[in-house]
């Protein structure tokens, strides 16, 4: 059976032409906005009104024009093809490369089963569901009936958790763990979403939970550690704590932050977590303020992509 390889993921901005495209499109779907789709075009239209200037401004500021999704994205599925002998293909959900395009040309290569790798190691409706029936969607419309193959979330996997002590112990270099708070910081979502049964809190908490075993087993460690969420929109009750209120409230000033739920780096983790919330620590007169870096091409998460698909 003919298979191929697809790296899901939300997408970002590939030029500033293409922020109000990822933000119409994220508030059009049904997953993000769970209401009537009159009143979610609505609201929708009211929350990418409210925010396209001051999202465009930041992406010409401080991102070069760009999110660094895709090129990233790309750099890893170069190393990928070295190891799997399949077909690999980026999908993003709210900005190109779209489904409909990779999906027929997929087609035309006679491709019999797609494995659908989430870049979320946390499963949510607003980012796994939202994806898959993505694609399914877009085969539907095309005739296209290939066997579908998900990969399972992957926020407690050995090899995972051992990746991200690896990437907090890169961004602490030489300095002394104990002196540090560790932030776990994830992407918020709505307490009206985790209410109607999305699994992606207890996930957050379990991987948060297999971190300080694995932390705490090799003697790694912190002043303390703690999970808060990041990137709220709206004034509607979403996950606490929140990341800027921690950080406004110190009990230490020395702090280093892990971006929980994302694999590749992009304007919330470069933007958001290494230059929004690192002007209100230097304001607030943190001694040491320090942003961990995402997987991205890491060689050991390329392995792990690959025990993944290979099982």
């Amino acid at each position: 059976m003919k298979q191929a390889l697809i790296l899901l993921n939300m997408g970002g901005a590939n030029s500033i032409d293409e922020v109000e495209l990822f933000l119409r499109n994220m508030f059009a779907d049904k997953n993000i906005l769970p209401i009537n789709r009159y009143l979610r075009s609505f609201i929708g239209n009211i929350i990418v009104n409210k925010r396209i200037d001051e999202v465009k401004d930041n992406f010409n500021k401080y991102l070069g024009g760009k999110s660094p999704l895709l090129d990233i994205t790309n750099q890893l599925i170069k190393k990928l093809e070295t190891k799997l002998d399949m077909p690999i293909v980026p999908i993003m959900r709210y900005v190109p490369p779209f489904a409909t395009s990779a999906l027929e040309k997929l087609k035309s290569d006679g491709i019999e089963e797609l494995i659908l790798f989430p870049m979320y190691p946390q499963y949510s409706t607003t980012t796994t569901l939202s994806s898959i029936e993505d694609i399914e969607a877009r085969c539907q419309e095309i005739d296209y009936n290939p066997k579908i193959t998900v990969i399972e979330p992957y926020y407690d996997d050995y090899d995972y958790i051992k990746l991200i002590a690896k990437k907090i112990i890169e961004a602490l270099d030489t300095e002394d763990s104990k002196e540090y708070d560790l932030l776990l910081s994830a992407h918020g979502l709505p307490m009206s979403i985790i209410k109607a049964g999305d699994p992606y809190e207890k996930q957050i908490e379990a991987n948060v939970s297999a971190l300080k075993i694995y932390l705490h087993e090799r003697g790694i460690e912190f002043h303390d550690i703690k999970l808060v969420y990041q990137s709220k929109v709206g004034n509607s009750a979403w996950l606490e704590p929140n990341l800027t209120d921690v950080l406004r409230n110190p009990t230490n000033r020395k702090v280093i932050i892990y971006p929980l739920a994302f694999t590749i780096d992009n304007s919330e983790t470069i933007y958001e977590l290494d230059i929004e919330n690192r002007e209100i620590a230097q304001k607030i007169k943190y001694q040491d303020y320090r942003v961990s870096k995402c997987f991205n091409d890491d060689n050991e998460f390329v392995d792990l992509i690959v025990k993944k698909i290979e099982k």
